[in-house]
């Protein structure tokens, strides 16, 4: 198999289909102010709801406004993708009925009425559901591949296999048909001839831009019928292929654990409804690591109605919700996983960092206590209570837990750095550097040369006035490893400036500044070099616009200070250095620890209608009439560039390092979105989208 999926060609189709599906553009208005009484007011209030991602309202909103007008069609599609939205898919049958017949939404009519008809068992009905009269290659894919499973239902698997040899699509296509062959091998009985198909596509795909979650889903179903067949050692086997490329991590400690204990995996497929189920998650899946919620959102929601008990679309859906900063959402579509699913424990690491995200940080304390106790050996459960800790500024607690963590380990491995790394801060924190640089030196002999430990320990070195020479070197490689990382570059240059030499601060601190515009740290120490090289007015501005970022109390009362008197003499001027370096405590706290959504364990294309509630881009998420076949060729990604992971990296620690600002993490996800909250998804090598 030569071809292979290409992110691009899918990112593509949706933008295409956002083009192809819709009704009116996002209305900002607030429902408070909003009158129902009449059509267009409710309309709108339905179209705010939206905007402020309340669903359950808009629908209510859209459900009076067509009570004004009942054949309005735009409407009768805003309402039938809403309703899907919400899983409410009982009462879309209404509108899917009316809008089977209408062009621009009987991708989406159709597809409901389908589902219906799996759910009867009445194949043929949903085969006639199934043919649409406008189709992009991604409709053809869905609906082809659904189709094979009804034959299924209808003549069994060996007629599925005949209809889906049929599919003809692009290149990208190869990945969902060789699955789903396999898939209907097993069920064929055809075990030999399954399992070399699973070993072809694993072999084809592993390491290639396909997402960790579609590879994991993938080595889940070949690992399950290996189990089926006695075959142990081989399931073992594609399990360690899935965690060394980084697919299904959250969940091969448990099948690994299932297999030990001689207890078969459960097999992905068993039904036609779950095979028509099945695609639906992949494709959303794929869907998700080129942008666009709100087609993730509807085929997931598809998805569920085939197979209310899938576990992993249950997972899918709280991606999007946490992709949406829905925590409460996502908290209950995790608490629907039961104890027994394979996914239990990475639900339960996420419902404690969605409670931290939520500000809930006691209960999320106490969550993921109870989390580790279940498993006292899950680093990633230390990393995500951690960084609640962290959250806190409970620095104690935070080097109490990593050094229960530490005792647990053994003998450390490469991927233990950041256990050490985190440690070290916070004993640092604490200000007891005794106990702090031999974790950061550990930190570095597990992973040489990593940006973040150097500038860490080489500045610290510097702000305490000890290892000079060694400090400065330690800065001046991890700019060299991270050049565009305003913290890294800022460090430099506060060490120039520590040192005495402000001319060389300057140089440093401008460029820092330059990379990071916004941040108040960064400004204030320009500031100061500025004053100290006698550039005094545009000193008084950089504290002025340190002032004007909303800085954390401290600093903004020494930028008051220093708006009012300048700074004291150079003799002074090491006491002011030592309170500058406690405003860079402030700074290293976001952007060195790791925060509950970047230490989490396991971690966007949109119809109009049901456009997510509420993103900013609505309008580009709004279902339109259709529109020409897109080129797969095309780029989706414009302004993205291509990074590739290196050992022990995170989501958080790459923002920070590339993008110079932890908190830019979020712009990653929308360009990588399965990455949410998900490190463990990250594996070296593996190619991602930054901005530029």
């Amino acid at each position: 198999m030569k071809a292979r999926l290409q992110a691009s060609a899918l990112a593509v189709m949706v933008m295409a289909l956002a083009l192809e599906s819709g009704v009116a553009a996002q209305a900002e208005t607030s429902i408070e102010t909003v009158p129902t009484h009449s059509f267009s007011g409710a309309y709108l209030a339905g179209r705010a709801a939206e905007f402020d991602n309340d669903l359950e309202s808009a629908i209510s909103y859209y459900e009076r406004a067509i009570a004004f007008d009942p054949d309005n069609v735009e409407l009768q599609q805003t309402l039938l993708l809403a309703l899907v939205s919400r899983g409410r898919m009982e009462e879309a049958l209404l509108y899917a009925e009316k809008l089977k017949s209408v062009p621009e939404a009987e991708r989406f009519s159709r597809l409901v009425l389908a589902v219906d008809a799996f759910k009867k068992e009445d194949y043929a009905a949903a085969e006639r559901w199934l043919r649409l009269a406008l189709e992009s290659d991604l409709d053809r894919l869905i609906t082809g591949i659904m189709t094979t499973w009804a034959v299924t239902g209808r003549e069994g698997p060996e007629a599925g296999l005949a209809r889906l040899d049929g599919l003809e699509g692009p290149a990208w296509y190869d990945l969902f048909k060789s699955y789903h062959r396999a898939l209907l091998l097993a069920q064929a009985g055809r075990g030999d001839e399954a399992s070399e198909a699973f070993e072809t596509l694993i072999g084809a795909f592993a390491g290639r831009p396909v997402t960790a979650d579609t590879f994991g889903r993938i080595a889940e179903a070949y690992a399950a019928l290996l189990s089926s067949r006695g075959d142990t050692e081989k399931a073992f086997e594609v399990l360690e292929k899935a965690e060394a490329a980084g697919g299904g991590v959250a969940l091969v400690p448990e099948l690994r654990r299932r297999l030990e204990a001689g207890e078969a995996i459960d097999p992905v497929v068993v039904t036609p409804s779950d095979g028509a189920s099945e695609i639906l998650l992949n494709v959303a899946t794929e869907l998700a690591n080129t942008g666009g919620d709100s087609f993730v959102r509807l085929y997931l929601r598809y998805a569920q109605a085939l197979d209310p008990d899938n576990d992993a679309v249950l997972v899918q859906l709280a991606h999007v919700a946490e992709r949406q900063q829905e925590g409460e959402t996502a908290i209950a579509l995790y608490r629907q996983i039961g104890e027994r699913s394979p996914r239990a424990r990475f639900a339960g690491l996420q419902i404690g960092l969605n409670l931290a995200d939520l500000e809930r940080n006691d209960e999320a304390v106490e969550h993921l206590k109870q989390v580790l106790e279940d498993d006292p050996d899950d680093m990633r459960g230390y990393l995500a209570l951690g960084g609640v800790y962290f959250a806190q500024k409970n620095y104690r607690a935070a080097a109490d837990l990593y050094d229960t963590a530490i005792a647990r380990i053994g003998d450390p491995k490469p991927e233990h750095w950041n256990i050490f790394y985190q440690r070290g801060i916070a004993y640092e924190r604490l200000k007891e550097w005794p106990k702090a640089e031999p974790n950061f030196r550990k930190a570095l002999e597990l992973y040489p040369d990593h940006p973040q430990v150097l500038n860490y320990l080489g500045y610290s070195w510097v702000d305490m006035n000890m290892n000079l020479e060694e400090g400065m070197e330690l800065i001046r490689r991890a700019v060299e490893l991270r050049p565009s990382d305003g913290y890294i570059v800022d460090s430099l240059g506060w060490a120039y400036y520590r040192l005495g030499q402000y001319e060389e601060a300057v140089e440093h601190l401008e460029r820092a500044v330059s990379l990071r515009p916004d941040d108040a740290i960064l400004n204030d120490h320009l500031g100061d070099a500025y004053w100290r090289v006698g550039r005094r007015l545009e000193a008084r501005y950089q504290w002025a616009h340190a002032r004007d970022l909303d800085p954390e109390p401290e600093i903004l009362a020494q930028v008051e200070r220093k708006l009012e008197e300048g700074l004291p003499p150079v003799e002074d001027d090491r006491k002011l250095a030592e309170a500058a370096g406690a405003a860079r405590n402030v700074m290293n706290d976001a952007s060195n620890a790791l925060p509950p959504e970047a230490a989490a364990p396991e971690a966007d294309a949109s119809p109009a209608a049901p456009e997510t509630p509420g993103t900013a881009e609505a309008d580009k998420d709004q279902p339109k009439p259709a529109q020409a076949e897109p080129k797969p060729e095309a780029s989706a990604e414009p302004d993205a560039e291509i990074y590739t992971v290196k050992p022990g990296q995170t989501l958080w620690s790459i923002a920070v390092e590339e993008l110079g600002d932890g908190e830019r993490f979020r712009e990653i996800l929308e360009l990588n979105p399965v990455l949410k909250r998900d490190p463990n998804r990250i594996r070296p090598g593996q190619e991602l989208r930054l901005p530029r």
